[in-house]
């Protein structure tokens, strides 16, 4: 699979895999069969996927506030060690996300939570040192300013070799940027056909010379009506082509930027292979401009 870098020459560049995978639906929709999600983590690394992405908060489909945080962590730790596979990948995870006890989802970006979601992290994930550890979501509660200076806090400490930004603006990326330097190395927003919001984030990413993450980069193809109506020039330039409308959409981000690095999720050996296949996919000029007005 072709490339693409995360870090720089401070922290490091890495070279990963241009698409990654998100472990989110290896636990949050339902856990899949173990030799499922075995044969999915194999049949993506195989392909050349190298970044994992999973988070403190995802849990399983059956848990409630504080029994479902950490679920995915542990699991995925599991898996990579039954597959022997820990020095072929960079494995991400997020922390600031809570669970409630109805199953929904709220924050807490306080200094004494996200240090001590560190400390978790680490433990649940089995390493030293986690290899980037990403901010998940602003937190209305506390001033981003603080949040930065705790994550400022938390790279000198060590315990994470580079940091994230998750769900960030443009002036909050510049301003976690000025005071974070080369440990900032990437920002994981929401980018897909569906959701196009994000083309601001992209271009201060590329500026500053940061990753780019999208997540849930497939969003507004899995039903067929939708990519029909909204997106028909996905569904035509994939049958031109003979590959799927989600390999279209992952050539189509790749595109945009050499700073993008997708993280679709998948939990079949099917779904991730197909995913990595558009790591070869050369859209032409013509067929990105049909893209980019369907």
């Amino acid at each position: 699979m072709h490339t693409r870098i995360l870090g720089n020459d401070t922290v490091g560049r890495i070279e990963v895999g241009a698409v990654g995978l998100g472990l989110m639906t290896f636990t949050q929709t339902g856990e899949a069969p173990r030799e499922q999600l075995l044969d999915t983590l194999r049949t993506a690394i195989d392909a050349g996927v190298t970044l994992l992405d999973t988070a403190d908060a995802y849990g399983d489909a059956d848990s409630q506030g504080s029994a479902a945080m950490g679920h995915n962590e542990r699991v995925v730790a599991s898996l990579l060690d039954e597959l022997g596979v820990r020095d072929r990948v960079v494995l991400a995870t997020k922390g600031g996300h809570t669970r409630t006890d109805d199953g929904g989802w709220d924050t807490d970006s306080s200094p004494e939570h996200l240090h001590a979601a560190v400390d978790a992290s680490l433990q649940r994930l089995g390493v030293e040192q986690v290899d980037l550890w990403q901010h998940h979501r602003p937190d209305p509660k506390v001033p981003y300013d603080e949040v930065i200076g705790t994550l400022d806090e938390i790279a000198r400490t060590g315990k994470v070799a580079m940091i994230g930004l998750s769900n960030a603006d443009p002036d909050q990326i510049r301003a976690a940027h000025q005071v974070l330097g080369s440990s900032l190395v990437s920002v994981q927003n929401q980018y897909s056909p569906k959701f196009r919001s994000s083309k601001p984030e992209i271009d201060v990413c590329e500026e500053l010379g940061l990753a780019f993450l999208p997540w849930s980069p497939l969003g507004g193809l899995a039903d067929a009506k939708e990519l029909a109506e909204k997106h028909p020039a996905f569904a035509e330039v994939a049958s031109e082509r003979g590959v799927s409308p989600q390999q279209v959409a992952l050539a189509w981000e790749l595109a945009a930027s050499r700073c993008v690095i997708p993280i679709p999720g998948a939990k079949r050996p099917q779904s991730i292979a197909d995913s990595a296949a558009a790591a070869d996919i050369e859209l032409t000029a013509e067929e990105i401009a049909r893209l980019d007005a369907s």
